[in-house]
């Protein structure tokens, strides 16, 4: 077996740890949209779970746009943090795969 073949066979696992990290992720912050946009019960223990996750995935862009409605807000801040976490976990997934 070669050197390549061995290396490849020891980072495929942490490739994709890393792509299911950035698929838990995303897949929190798009709950919570649906959450928000459904008008979730924010007294429910599993709703305020998700929104405080969502909140802390996504601080960096949750306020990051200015419309004049809230769930436009919500939709397109929100969904930028899973759209970046999916884009950017699976590119460093693939990086660390083939490297």
């Amino acid at each position: 077996m070669s050197a390549m073949t061995t290396r490849k066979q020891h980072l495929g696992p942490a490739a994709t740890i890393i792509a299911v990290i950035a698929d838990v992720a995303a897949c929190i912050i798009g709950l919570w949209i649906i959450m928000y946009l459904f008008d979730a019960n924010r007294g429910n223990n599993l709703v305020t779970f998700v929104q405080d996750a969502a909140r802390w995935l996504a601080g960096w862009s949750h306020d990051l746009f200015t419309f004049d409605e809230e769930w436009a807000r919500v939709v397109c801040g929100y969904g930028l943090a899973a759209v970046v976490y999916l884009i950017v976990g699976h590119l460093v997934a693939s990086r660390v795969r083939h490297y």
